[in-house]
């Protein structure tokens, strides 16, 4: 995942690291507030995962009470793409966003990955705003 983003964006990403150190990890899976979704096989390797968030808006100025389930993190391993476990992730994280109520799920992706967003719009997502940069 961090090779794609540092192919898609070098002048943003660095090459040739992971995204997460094992500490970095280890914190993630700490925070019993975030939940995680993963794709393992019968000796517990990962295949995928999906890290959330669940964000809510109260008493704000302009925008109406509401709670969104964020995806924070959306990765299924390279080798083990195109066998539906992105969608079978994606289908836990669902149910799960309807057992807690939320009014949507959200998330950002870059530009540049493209199967990422033809992925996510099978799944039914749409655009719902863009971030745009000027580079100077």
């Amino acid at each position: 995942m961090a090779e794609l983003h540092h192919q898609g964006r070098p002048d943003i990403f660095k090459g040739n690291t992971k995204k997460y150190t094992e500490d970095e990890l280890s914190e993630i899976l700490k925070e019993a507030d975030k939940p995680i979704f993963l794709a393992v096989d019968e000796d517990e390797n990962v295949f995928g995962y999906v890290f959330c968030m669940v964000t809510s808006y109260k008493d704000h100025a302009v925008i109406n009470d509401y709670h969104s389930l964020y995806i924070d993190d959306f990765c299924v391993d390279e080798g083990a793409r195109g066998q539906n476990i992105g969608k079978k992730l994606f289908d836990a994280v669902k149910i799960y966003a309807k057992e807690v109520g939320v009014y949507n799920i959200d998330l950002n992706v870059w530009e540049f990955n493209e199967g990422a967003i033809r992925f996510y719009e099978k799944c039914g997502f749409a655009t719902q705003r863009r971030t745009m940069e000027l580079i100077l």
